[in-house]
């Protein structure tokens, strides 16, 4: 079945146990709606490269309930103008041919596409599925782990968010990035602000702590990252922003009080319509006396021992 006015999407997921509640509130936040089966269907359209953990996008093309129905399709698509390569995607939640039926599958249908192969360096990658009885054709577009880069900046804290959890945050504060004005208020050494940025998000970075702007600056420099940041008390931070990221403050040098915390998300309640809070403790009270109606959260687990809980505030 083709859909030229409205196509539809197949995602494929991949995430380790204790990443599940993360991957599933960014499912949702993309998509409205999450699934157990490492498998999203959407009319949506997300570049898999801004998830950690999606693996890859097909746009359907066209379908059918028998291989032979699917190949008799693909015969009927308009000539291609560029060389192709076809690859069988498989389906994280139910039982896949083995290689060489895959590989046989792949040629196969390879041969009705009205084009020239190349298996090296194809100028479009197409894709077969097969999803509840259905056989799925469509272009293909695989993710490349591009936060993996960012794990090599000059400065670290043992206890920053990992590149994976902070691209995924950034997606839940951000699903849509067009016209949307972001700001990390505690950002840090940068890891949000890095991830941000590399996904096209327009987002501000500030902190209170002047050591830790030196190494924010050579870290934004490190990967050519000119968004603005300054050396600003969130509490004082003025202006009108969509959404702001606040990773709760929470090592021995950073101790604060339940009243300074009051006073950090009633700040907040004045300059952005959204908030995402990152937070190892529980203060659900506080962010309700500000002013905010918690909507959405998960629980991220590291070696079931430390834990952080990701808070979406409105």
């Amino acid at each position: 079945m083709e859909n030229d006015n409205k196509p539809t999407y197949i995602y494929t997921y991949s995430y380790r146990e204790e990443e599940k509640d993360l991957c599933q509130l960014e499912m949702r936040a993309f998509f409205g709606a999450d699934s157990n089966i490492g498998l999203m269907e959407s009319v949506i359209q997300v570049d898999p490269n801004r998830s950690p953990f999606m693996n890859e996008r097909i746009e359907i093309l066209c379908e059918s309930y028998s291989i032979d129905g699917l190949m008799n399709r693909v015969k009927e698509l308009p000539r291609l103008n560029v060389t192709f390569k076809v690859l069988f995607v498989k389906n994280p939640s139910t039982h896949n041919p083995m290689f060489k039926e895959r590989r046989s599958l792949e040629r196969e249908v390879g041969l009705k596409v009205d084009g020239t192969v190349d298996l090296h360096k194809p100028g479009q990658l197409f894709g077969i599925m097969n999803v509840e009885g259905r056989w799925l054709f469509g272009r293909l577009k695989q993710s490349e782990p591009v936060w993996l880069k960012h794990e090599k900046k000059p400065y670290h804290y043992s206890t920053a968010l990992s590149t994976r959890i902070a691209r995924s945050i950034v997606n839940i504060a951000v699903p849509n990035p067009t016209e949307i004005k972001a700001i990390d208020p505690c950002c840090g050494i940068g890891t949000v602000l890095i991830e941000a940025s590399s996904m096209g998000v327009y987002i501000e970075g500030s902190d209170s702590n002047p050591k830790v702007m030196y190494g924010l600056r050579k870290n934004l420099a490190h990967f050519g990252i000119q968004t603005k940041v300054s050396l600003t008390d969130m509490r004082t931070i003025t202006g009108n922003y969509d959404v702001a990221i606040i990773d709760m403050p929470y090592n021995l040098c950073s101790v604060i009080t339940d009243e300074e915390k009051l006073e950090m998300f009633t700040s907040a309640r004045t300059y952005a319509k959204k908030v995402v809070i990152v937070t190892i403790e529980s203060f659900d009270h506080l962010i309700r006396n500000a002013g905010f109606m918690i909507v959405d959260r998960c629980i991220v687990s590291k070696n079931k021992i430390f834990s952080r809980e990701i808070l979406v505030c409105e």
